[in-house]
């Protein structure tokens, strides 16, 4: 029988498996993180729980929290086995368990009680992971949506928040009427300039609530950038299976990632930060290069093989990366429109980092699906291709392949892969996204009109003509001969 994970189990595990090698009762909180997935406790509750297990940094111990219904039940299960975690990496030549227990406690979900606790003068760094969409950003602006129901009803009733930033905002107002020590607020989700994001949705609302907080939390707080990168799939009965059976352990929510992780941060902290450059966090003055070399080649790459291999019926990243027509296209487009966009930072070589991210890819082991890569395009696209197309055509640059990705996303739109099978809606827009691609199979300008995701590529008229071009080379000949005749095009 499979031993259940928890604090009085943990030394009747396999030798194999890695348990803390600290004293949790030790352990005393110095970051609440709000948005406890399954990246956080792959990514940033590892590294902490590294350093703890080198003696070090035992106040920086994290709390959780969430403001979502369905986090009770993470919260609940978690509970159950005193907030520990079993992390496997899923290497191909062997897998291997950690039990993580750098999290010793969880806040209630409820958003007082949430408050209650970033209130508490010990926690100084409050870090997220609340998705790419929850930081209420204008679609059209790029800046803060003041407009957004859920902030207005935050304006209008500051003492009783219900976002993420409502409670931020609330609790540090708290904190300087209390004359307590402010934190940091150190956004770990996958987007471009993520403290520069955070801050502006962070004073954008407590301006709105009161001018002076506003401006005093902008003058005050720390917001600082980071890139973060660790290949995390969804739990399934799959994952809870495999370490059931592999390692013997019963674990309500284990996570299983590539053995990969990545966390370049900028230094600068309110109110002070774990040494976690001790355990491969690398510290920079500026982010902004680093953080653009993930998002164009490896989330810029993953959109680059996700619609073709949907429309091809591949469901796994890893067959995606066997078929030849995939994997051609992905190099060329990087090799010859991605890369080359991207400045130099010392020490860096981006064919280096390209080949980790092929091999990465290709990591049957992790069992990263196409469709979670196909997901969200609205919001995918104008973040990690479209900014590269600006850029390609203001240096007068090809844009043939950037196109090509941007119609077989139209083209997946439309519903169904080339076999005819049903494409299930994966996207918040995804009915406006399947009409446009339904009349833009005529018509591929109906596709560009959406100026809330092209912006003034609609009217680009280089781009349209490349974009035109692709859409109906798909309708004309199919993904795989408009995959072939680019591949083998001259470069």
């Amino acid at each position: 029988m499979a031993i259940k994970l928890s604090s009085s189990t943990l030394d009747q595990l396999p030798e194999e498996v890695a348990v803390p090698a600290y004293d949790r009762s030790a352990l005393t909180p110095g970051i609440v993180h709000i948005g406890v997935g399954n990246f956080h406790r792959a990514h940033q509750a590892i590294y902490l729980d590294r350093l703890f297990a080198l003696g070090e940094g035992h106040d920086w111990a994290l709390i959780g929290a969430g403001v979502r219904p369905h986090d009770a039940a993470l919260r609940a299960d978690l509970e159950k086995q005193d907030w520990l975690t079993t992390v496997v990496e899923l290497d191909p030549d062997g897998l291997s368990a950690r039990i993580c227990g750098s999290m010793i406690d969880y806040s209630k979900i409820d958003p007082a009680a949430l408050i209650e606790t970033l209130t508490r003068p010990e926690i100084r760094i409050v870090s997220l992971t609340v998705t790419e969409g929850g930081y209420f950003v204008d679609a059209k602006t790029g800046g803060f949506d003041a407009s957004h129901p859920d902030i207005l009803a935050d304006v209008s009733s500051p003492d009783s928040p219900q976002t993420v930033f409502g409670i931020l905002c609330t609790a540090l107002r708290k904190r300087r009427d209390a004359g307590v020590d402010l934190f940091t607020i150190m956004s770990c989700d996958n987007l471009p300039e993520n403290g520069h994001v955070a801050r502006e949705t962070t004073c954008g609302l407590a301006t709105a609530i009161d001018p002076d907080l506003g401006a005093w939390i902008r003058a005050n707080v720390a917001f600082p950038n980071g890139m973060v990168d660790c290949i995390t799939p969804a739990t399934s009965d799959r994952e809870r299976a495999l370490v059931k059976e592999g390692f013997n352990i019963q674990d309500a929510r284990p996570v299983v990632c590539e053995p990969f992780r990545q966390w370049v941060l900028e230094d600068k902290f309110t109110s002070g930060r774990p040494a976690l450059e001790k355990v491969g966090v690398e510290f920079v003055e500026d982010v902004a290069p680093y953080e653009l070399m993930k998002l164009r080649i490896l989330n810029g790459g993953h959109a680059t093989i996700a619609y073709p291999a949907g429309l091809l019926d591949v469901h796994f990243v890893h067959d995606a990366m066997r078929n030849n027509l995939v994997a051609g296209f992905l190099d060329k487009l990087e090799q010859t429109e991605i890369i080359p966009t991207l400045p130099d930072i010392p020490g860096v070589s981006y064919q280096e980092y390209y080949k980790k991210i092929v091999e990465r890819f290709s990591n049957e082991a992790v069992g990263d699906t196409i469709p979670r890569l196909c997901h969200d395009g609205s919001n995918r696209q104008p973040k990690f291709i479209l900014p590269v197309v600006k850029e390609r055509l203001a240096d007068g640059g090809t844009i043939s392949g950037l196109a090509l990705e941007s119609a077989l996303w139209c083209r997946y739109c439309f519903g169904t892969s080339e076999s005819g099978a049903n494409i299930a809606p994966n996207d918040p827009r995804w009915d406006h996204l399947q009409s446009q691609a339904k009349l833009a199979k005529d018509d591929p300008a109906k596709w560009l009109e959406m100026k809330h995701i092209y912006g003034s590529l609609s009217e680009e008229e280089t781009f349209s003509a490349e974009f035109s071009r692709a859409l109906d080379s798909l309708w004309r000949l199919g993904t795989a001969s408009t995959l072939e005749v680019y591949n083998s095009a001259p470069q």
